[in-house]
């Protein structure tokens, strides 16, 4: 007899076993609490519920329950119902557990990059919006609604990038995606049915990103970065490539932004040749010295897609980007994400939305400018103090920081540094398989560690640099 516990208790398939009901029942429950199909303190359904979905007398129930909690299997107290009790050796010495997963012991500390400060995201000022937000949505919106986006979000972020990031943004021109990620997939699946099958990348990024156009069908050709940026003047020589990604705010990871006459030079090609621009604007907003490099898209907003996130301004967590298209790129685009079904959660576009247009997010934006500036300044300056023969390179902006480090001396110093439970990420990690050798060094996240703990990490590098 197979059936479904239903109100007030667990929701669980019994298939009692053995002579008699009661016998029965009983070899049941104590097989499913062997198992860890009922764990300790579970609520099992009462008696009468229990008979009437087994069709079974409530007394057979009542005394199977009795047994049970006689032998220790289960509980029994007023008003709390009857419970699987709490035991030592509750799986039993014929339990079918789980096989154990391997322990990772986590670094005590992290300088990864990547991560903004998770601790400082604005939790109150996000409550209130997402109220707000959802006090005023329609009722469509709690549907399968456009796979571009809520208009809503768009339109405000319309605004915002011209404003902020100098880009052309008709609210038409936007699509909402889940990350940077899913924006750079749509992407390569639109420049593979265009019929491109190579894409020139910097010669120094991040390997998720070659690897995901190389999915789509196309060869990843290396574009040389120096200390001026990626040399788009390059791209010319390059007959089969049909588009180019970029980070011309602050390239990642070497922390330089793309040279003027290098952004022209791109612009130049794409328009030659008919190609496209992606441009990644990583961490943008965040420039210390100055006023942040406006979007490389506002040169020519018909051969650029401006690829932008709420990863580093706020969380990544949140699973909110956006790409800002050529107009004759927003139908492919939204053909290649698909149906309703794989939209953005409406609500959280909305709660972004209202986010944006009360100011919070300008407020938040600006205090983690402040933030991270003064990371970057404590970082040069305990680096001056006590390790005074490491250079930090790169421009000050953005949420890393490149350490030079003397040739043969990298791999050393991330081991060290696993030792003593500092996690540290590597210059040659980001390296493409084709590009040159290069300098070594260490990418320093000083943005991910958290308010508290960021003296910590700051002091255990100090302490693992040769």
């Amino acid at each position: 007899m197979t059936d479904s516990w239903a109100a007030f208790g667990a929701d669980l398939h019994i298939e009692p076993v053995g002579a008699g009901l009661r016998s029965g029942l009983m070899n049941a429950l104590r097989e499913a609490v062997r198992t860890g199909r009922l764990t300790p303190g579970t609520r099992l359904p009462s008696s009468r519920t229990l008979a009437v979905d087994l069709g079974v007398a409530r007394n057979t129930v009542a005394d199977a329950y009795a047994e049970l909690v006689a032998e220790g299997w289960l509980t029994a107290r007023q008003g709390s119902g009857t419970r699987v009790a709490q035991r030592a050796d509750a799986a039993g010495p014929g339990a079918r557990r789980a096989p154990s997963r391997p322990v990772r012991r986590r670094p005590t500390h992290s300088l990864m990059p990547g991560s903004p400060d998770l601790s400082a995201f604005p939790r109150a000022e996000w409550l209130k919006a997402s109220r707000r937000a959802l006090a005023a949505a329609p009722d469509q919106a709690f549907g399968y609604d456009d796979p571009q986006g809520r208009i809503e979000l768009r339109t405000v972020l319309a605004g915002y990038l011209a404003r902020a990031r100098g880009v052309y943004a008709d609210p038409e021109r936007i699509v909402i995606c889940s990350g940077f990620v899913h924006g750079l997939t749509l992407m390569g699946k639109v420049l593979a049915r265009r019929g491109v099958r190579e894409a020139a990348v910097e010669s120094c990024g991040l390997d998720i990103h070659w690897g995901l156009l190389a999915g789509a069908g196309l060869a990843t050709v290396c574009l040389p970065v120096d200390e001026l940026g990626a040399r788009t003047g390059e791209l010319g020589g390059m007959r089969r490539v049909g588009a180019a990604l970029l980070t011309p705010a602050h390239q990642f990871p070497t922390g330089v932004p793309l040279h003027p006459d290098r952004r022209a030079a791109a612009v130049d090609w794409a328009r030659a040749s008919g190609g496209l621009l992606l441009e990644d604007d990583y961490d943008g907003e965040f420039r210390y010295d100055r006023q942040p490099v406006g979007a490389l898209q506002g040169l020519d907003p018909e051969r650029v897609v401006y690829m932008g996130t709420a990863s580093k301004s706020l969380a990544p967590g949140l699973r909110l980007a956006w790409m800002v298209l050529p107009e004759g790129l927003v139908d492919e685009v939204c053909q290649a994400k698909g149906g309703p079904e794989w939209m953005t959660g409406s609500l959280d576009q909305l709660t972004l939305a209202e986010f944006i247009a009360s100011g919070a997010y300008d407020r938040h934006v600006r205090a983690m400018r402040l933030r991270y500036r003064r990371r970057r300044d404590q970082l040069v300056r305990a680096l001056a103090e006590r390790a005074p023969d490491f250079r930090v390179s790169g421009i000050a902006a953005g949420l890393h920081a490149v350490l030079e480090l003397p040739e043969g001396t990298e791999h050393p110093v991330v081991q060290a540094a696993t030792w003593q439970g500092l996690a540290l990420e590597r210059l040659s990690r980001f390296r493409h398989q084709d590009a040159e050798p290069g300098r070594e060094g260490l990418v320093i996240g000083y943005g991910t560690p958290s308010e508290s703990g960021w003296a910590g990490a700051l002091d255990a590098l100090c302490r693992v640099l040769p």
